[in-house]
């Protein structure tokens, strides 16, 4: 009970929260006012008897959050989809049906307990993890609409769908960003944030399929002009690239997640401006 508890950006279960409030220990609350939007979102989903289809990773703390906030409601249920992959496997199954077994397998780890697809994907409300690539949550959104519109009919969507933008604004602001960074075509790209980091995953993503993109969680990660340490997208271990800069003139594009902090940006950019022009340390560079 003596302990002080922070409580992070993208918030704990509720299970979790009654367990911390009952030690009588002193929490620190920095939940996100994004994240209490989504919160609140998917309570609405639930007390009016709609399902949950949450745009997010199952294992994410935040999206665990925000499940267990539609458990509250002894009617409340969610169905949580990564991928348009797995939404397109959902919409397909409302439409035309299909093998149930299945898809209770596929989305096991996924699912409010009791979830029946064959009851409750009638009616249904969009939500996301605050962190996931908005064009991706906004796609998802738009197949549901058009499932559910194409098997009630147009006239009666408003009391089989909901959807609602819950994307994080410092999340979209960086995303809008990187694709305006992509117009300037640069030779390769350094995304600097937490390894374990959702949005800073999917700014990565968005870079490589531009140009080489090294994602990189301090300076140090740049260890020498021709040596970088870094994590590919969709792998979980570091790995190490020699001859990562081109030679001669080049282009670099920049961009760190909504996390990190300003001063990790700044050293990054020092690093990489030191090493190809060492007379920048004595703060005589020529621009190179």
């Amino acid at each position: 009970k003596d302990d002080v508890v922070l409580v992070p950006a993208f918030g704990t279960t509720i299970s979790e929260l009654k367990n911390l409030h009952n030690t009588g220990c002193s929490l620190v609350d920095t939940i996100c006012g994004s994240v209490i939007v989504v919160w609140k979102r998917v309570e609405k989903y639930a007390k009016e008897g709609f399902t949950s289809i949450i745009h997010g990773k199952y294992y994410h703390e935040e999206t665990q959050a925000t499940s267990s906030q539609v458990l509250q409601y002894p009617d409340g249920h969610y169905l949580i989809v990564l991928n348009k992959n797995e939404a397109n496997y959902v919409c397909d199954y409302v439409l035309n049906g299909g093998n149930r077994d299945e898809f209770l397998e596929k989305f096991k780890f996924s699912m409010s307990p009791g979830f029946d697809p064959d009851k409750h994907l009638n009616s249904v409300g969009l939500a996301n993890q605050t962190t996931m690539l908005a064009s991706e949550s906004l796609f998802i959104s738009d197949l549901f609409k058009k499932t559910l519109a194409e098997k009630f009919g147009k006239k009666e969507l408003s009391k089989h769908f909901y959807s609602f933008d819950t994307i994080c604004s410092a999340t979209q602001e960086r995303q809008d960003a990187v694709e305006e960074l992509q117009n300037n075509k640069p030779d390769l790209y350094i995304v600097v944030g937490g390894y374990n980091s959702s949005n800073t995953g999917h700014l990565q993503k968005m870079a490589a399929g531009d140009a080489p993109s090294f994602h990189i969680n301090q300076a140090s990660c740049i260890e020498a002009i021709d040596t970088i340490r870094h994590k590919p997208y969709g792998k979980k271990e570091e790995i190490v690239t020699k001859n990562w800069l081109p030679e001669g003139g080049f282009s670099l594009g920049i961009t760190s997640g909504a996390s990190t902090p300003n001063n990790v940006m700044g050293k990054v950019i020092e690093r990489v401006v030191s090493l190809i022009d060492p007379d920048y340390k004595n703060g005589d560079t020529n621009n190179s």
